[in-house]
């Protein structure tokens, strides 16, 4: 058996662009090392979630790592894990931001962010002024993040079925009325409507004077990696909400602050994975952020000069193939045009290792990986993959584990002892 690495190029996927001769950025970038990874590897394209579907990171992760969506508690319940604080299955949580908005046509629109640096004290004294409020039996507690960016706590008896408050699109959309998914969540709405309110009345006069709230849940139960698949490690990335996502499922979160240098980022981390493998990990995923926010420039030769820059820094991983099973992918689409936050398109796909069987894709992108072995995939199709290549499938037939949804064995049989 095998350990599997994941390589993670965050919104990875792209869209065919006219400047780029009708090519994705992938397509047209000169990649020496994916390239020649590809020619070694079975190949294929991801859907996260589903064609045509464009799930947010944390979505696409959720199904990419084989947990089910009445798992999933939701990306606040993620932030305040990865904030280390410690959370009650009984509360519901939202994830708060302090910003700035005007009032038109009795609506009230967002008008940018706090002020880097500038606006760090008041929003802290802000975001303390709002932090303890009563409604109808419910209490909001906001614990502060910094940045004018707070988890909501919501207890006695809330429900987390609420719709957000941050329309996300601020140049689209007013700020929007909370509103109840289901019946037994109509009373939690009146009350965070309520509560909105209140904090409005609070932070009247000051710049910063709303307090928008999205991305609610509760912790739910969940098997940890190791239960559902059989394997562990480490979790390699530069954000709160990836440690939060890789303390829920089990994992360990390994700090790789990104800088302004993502080719120098990403070689850090591939020696890194490196040692976690000789260290004992059975998994090692590592995550990187650069290629999405190259996307979010809109700027196709940003995006293309971006992937090329990491090229370099992944010739390292084919010191890995002889000892484990590598993947290479996205979590989802960033196009670099048009102005979509994500899409819904597919994302390459290369795997390699011991025993992986090389297919005729003889260079990395969209099209050409489409044509590989492993075809068209969605996320839940990820994990059985790997675990196949690695030579850990679960039999199928078998049932030694309890655990719902396993796709490996899992590490320790509990014997019948006589």
């Amino acid at each position: 058996m095998y350990p599997i690495v994941v390589v993670l190029l965050d919104g990875l996927g792209d869209r065919a662009h006219e400047s780029l001769g009708g090519r994705t950025a992938n397509e047209a970038a000169q990649t020496r090392s994916l390239d020649a990874l590809a020619v070694r590897s079975s190949c294929g394209v991801l859907y996260a979630v589903g064609p045509g579907r464009a799930p947010s990171s944390e979505v696409a992760h959720w199904s990419m790592f084989g947990y089910r969506q009445e798992e999933f508690p939701g990306r606040a319940v993620l932030e305040a894990l990865g904030a280390g604080q410690q959370l009650d299955p009984v509360d519901a949580f939202a994830f708060a931001a302090l910003r700035p908005s005007e009032t038109r046509d009795g609506e009230l629109w967002l008008t940018g962010r706090p002020r880097r640096g500038e606006d760090d004290d008041l929003a802290r004294s802000l975001i303390e002024r709002c932090a303890d409020i009563e409604v109808d039996g419910l209490r909001f507690m906001l614990a502060d993040l910094g940045r004018g960016e707070a988890i909501l706590r919501v207890s006695g008896g809330a429900d987390d079925r609420i719709t957000d408050s941050d329309a996300f699109f601020r140049d689209r959309h007013p700020v929007l009325r909370p509103k109840a998914v289901v019946p037994d969540a109509q009373r939690t709405a009146c009350a965070v409507e309520a509560w909105t309110r209140i904090v409005l009345d609070r932070l009247k006069g000051e710049r910063l004077n709303v307090v928008t709230l999205k991305w609610w849940g509760r912790p739910r139960p969940a098997p940890t990696f190791l239960e559902r698949h059989g394997i562990e490690g480490a979790f390699l990335a530069g954000t709160r909400f990836m440690h939060g996502l890789a303390r829920a499922v089990g994992l360990e979160p390994v700090r790789c602050d990104e800088t302004d240098d993502p080719a120098a980022d990403l070689e850090r981390r591939v020696a890194l994975i490196g040692a976690r493998l000789d260290a004992g990990d059975t998994f090692v995923f590592s995550h990187l952020k650069a290629t999405d926010e190259a996307g979010h420039t809109k700027d196709p030769a940003v995006k293309r000069q971006t992937i090329e820059a990491l090229d370099g820094s992944l010739a390292g991983l084919s010191d890995l193939e002889s000892r484990a099973i590598v993947c290479v992918t996205g979590d989802h689409a960033t196009p670099a045009s048009p102005e979509v936050i994500h899409s819904g398109d597919p994302v390459p796909l290369l795997v390699a290792g011991p025993g992986v069987r090389a297919d005729r894709v003889a260079s990395f992108g969209e099209l050409a990986c489409a044509g590989g072995i492993l075809g068209h995939l969605r996320g839940p199709d990820l994990m059985p993959v790997l675990l196949n290549a690695a030579d850990r499938p679960l039999f199928l037939g078998s049932r030694p584990t309890p655990i719902a949804g396993a796709d490996g064995y899992p590490a320790a049989l509990e014997p019948l002892r006589p």
